[in-house]
């Protein structure tokens, strides 16, 4: 079970994805797995990664029910999970009763580069789920359980166990464990950057000027 400092997480959650993903340019980290969003309007989440692989049914011998319920145990309180689907990518990866298990086990919420569902019960206990769409049918007879607390891909990002997850209505980073703490510093700047550059323009600058004064168009090359 990893576990990230609080400050950090605190501080992670006053950033976007927009700005780590500026963060991640800048340092040439392969991090912005594309189309994994929020399937309903829910909070940003930041944390940890619990990962857990599915592949089709009848490919490896686990169940995906009892192999995701064991990733979320696994997981702990603060994690996120993250699911790989890629290899039965139209298939349901996160259901209500799996949901449900996250909540109860105090998982910060779930991103998988599948399909979910069950949307309507995670408003109801207020479980955050990012994905590529949503699917009605049951993940049963249609997936089976490659591993769990195993290094995985996300939409073709790379992610280990205890990686840093942040997701919000920009989409979802990755960011390897041993970079949290640069990946952070810059993406705080670009995000003050941009906010200067904001201020200037609605105090009367002209804003090819104020963009022209932080370097903007270079702020990401090293």
């Amino acid at each position: 079970m990893a576990t990230v400092d609080s400050k950090l997480i605190s501080q992670y959650l006053n950033v976007s994805a927009s700005n780590v993903s500026d963060a991640l340019d800048r340092l040439g980290i392969n991090g912005a797995p594309q189309g994994i969003l929020p399937i309903y309007p829910c909070a940003k989440i930041a944390g940890p990664a619990a990962t857990l692989k599915y592949l089709p049914f009848g490919q490896a011998e686990e169940s995906t029910v009892i192999g995701t319920l064991k990733a979320i145990v696994l997981g702990g309180a603060g994690s996120v999970l993250v699911v790989d689907a890629s290899e039965n990518p139209f298939v349901n990866s996160f259901g209500g009763v799996a949901g449900a298990t996250a909540k109860h086990n105090g998982l910060v919420g779930c991103v998988t580069d599948g399909v979910v569902r069950d949307v309507d019960e995670y408003k109801i206990y207020g479980m955050p789920v990012y994905a590529k769409g949503i699917a009605q049918q049951s993940v049963r007879g249609r997936s089976s359980c490659a591993g769990y607390g195993i290094p995985v891909m996300l939409a073709g990002v790379p992610v280990r166990p205890g990686d840093f997850i942040l997701a919000d209505e920009n989409g979802t980073v990755v960011v390897p464990m041993e970079h949290i703490a640069e990946v952070l510093a810059f993406a705080q700047k670009v995000k003050a950057t941009e906010d200067r550059v904001i201020a200037e323009i609605r105090a009367g600058a002209d804003p090819v000027e104020a963009h022209l004064k932080v370097n903007y168009d270079n702020m990401l090359k090293k």
